[in-house]
């Protein structure tokens, strides 16, 4: 049996609550907006407080989206007409939620140990117009250069923002993501750790920036039975209905965030004794979610037939790269590219993403490690 690149996995007793659940919304007409969406931001705000200053817990907002997230956070702290540092290696959404929101995106290099930004890179990115950094815990890591990050743009009074998509139960010293910045935005996306199909959670703890991203998410609208807008803001609601998911996937998120531990702990033991497919390293103090397991081929390595070798010979298909291609070498960013960003290019080019499910089970993981151990001797004649 093959092993696929990425699982959904909700328990047939989870898929029983959710379908009466559903049957319940449907019933009461109540479909975006409800007590399902509130139960939901109540109880995400409750699994990442930790790290926010004591009797002060995160508010959150649900979203229609983890782009629409970052693009109304972004629209609350104010980017309009103004730059934002954003790293070459992200999801195209990262830059498409800054311009949305009025922003110029601007690449910035990332540290290869973290795939994330770093203290370095950031300083090489900032403009006189900048407004805005946006933080992107790659991965699901969250980088230990997070608090310098902070202080630099503190010292010179820039907003730091958290694209938290892959980072949902990642923690640094203690600290879950999200509570890093001013605001940070998370994913619902079916491949996520935790997913409602569609949908997405900002994170802030300034009571202001979350009474504005309620009112960009109802179409700019004073309150919500009223036909009063105040700021150009979109349908960016999240319908109970995908509510109701996501609230019943959250409670498994500390025993998948476990498992995926476990998985991951296997594969460094398997990589530890191969010298050809590094894996990224968890810094101290860092705990992942392992949203996606990176690991590094050699320069030169082709990466394309390492894909092919394990998904043809030994129906071992990867996880999508984090990411293949940079953000200035995409096309429809051109006009954006700027200077070469050569660890970004580098990187993108030759890692890979091992396949990481929340409940993996131990002969899939054993069939990943002999796979990777039959192409590593194929292409290195070892």
């Amino acid at each position: 049996m093959g092993v696929q690149a990425a699982r959904v996995v909700f328990p047939p007793a989870d898929r029983a609550e959710i379908a009466a659940a559903v049957s319940e919304i449907l019933g009461s007409g109540m479909l975006t907006l409800g007590p399902y969406t509130r139960n939901f931001e109540a109880a995400f705000a409750a699994a990442h407080s930790a790290g926010w200053p004591p009797g002060e817990p995160p508010h959150a907002i649900g979203t229609a989206s983890g782009t629409s997230a970052l693009e109304i956070a972004l629209r609350g702290v104010g980017v309009a007409g103004r730059d934002v540092v954003i790293p070459a290696n992200t999801f195209y959404a990262t830059a498409a939620a800054v311009l949305a929101a009025g922003g110029k995106p601007i690449f910035a290099d990332m540290d290869a140990a973290t795939f994330a930004l770093s203290p370095d890179t950031l300083l090489a990115a900032l403009t006189p117009a900048t407004a805005a950094v946006v933080l992107v815990h790659v991965g699901g890591l969250i980088t230990p250069h997070a608090d310098e990050l902070t202080n630099v743009c503190e010292r010179r009074g820039i907003t730091l923002v958290e694209d938290a998509a892959h980072a949902h139960g990642s923690t640094f010293q203690g600290r879950f993501a999200g509570s890093f910045s001013a605001a940070a935005a998370f994913s619902f996306y079916p491949t996520k750790v935790v997913t409602c199909g569609e949908g997405g959670m900002i994170l802030t703890g300034s009571a202001e920036l979350a009474g504005e991203a309620r009112i960009y998410r109802d179409q700019g609208k004073g309150s919500f039975g009223a036909n009063h807008h105040v700021r150009h803001g979109y349908a960016w609601r999240l319908s109970e209905q995908n509510a109701v998911t996501g609230l019943v996937h959250l409670r498994r998120l500390a025993e998948f965030i476990e498992r995926r531990r476990q998985v991951a702990a296997r594969y460094d033991e398997a990589l530890a004794a191969l010298d050809w497919l590094v894996p990224l390293t968890e810094p101290s103090g860092c705990r992942s979610n392992f949203y996606k397991y990176i690991a590094v081929l050699p320069p030169g390595a082709d990466r394309a037939r390492f894909k092919q070798e394990l998904a043809g010979r030994h129906d071992v298909r990867l996880s999508g790269e984090v990411y293949d291609i940079p953000l200035h070498h995409q096309p429809v960013l051109a006009e954006f590219a700027g200077r070469p960003l050569p660890v970004a290019e580098d990187m993108c080019a030759r890692h890979v993403c091992l396949p990481v499910h929340s409940d993996m089970r131990d002969d899939e993981i054993d069939q990943v490690i002999t796979a990777i151990g039959a192409v590593y001797g194929a292409l290195t004649g070892v």
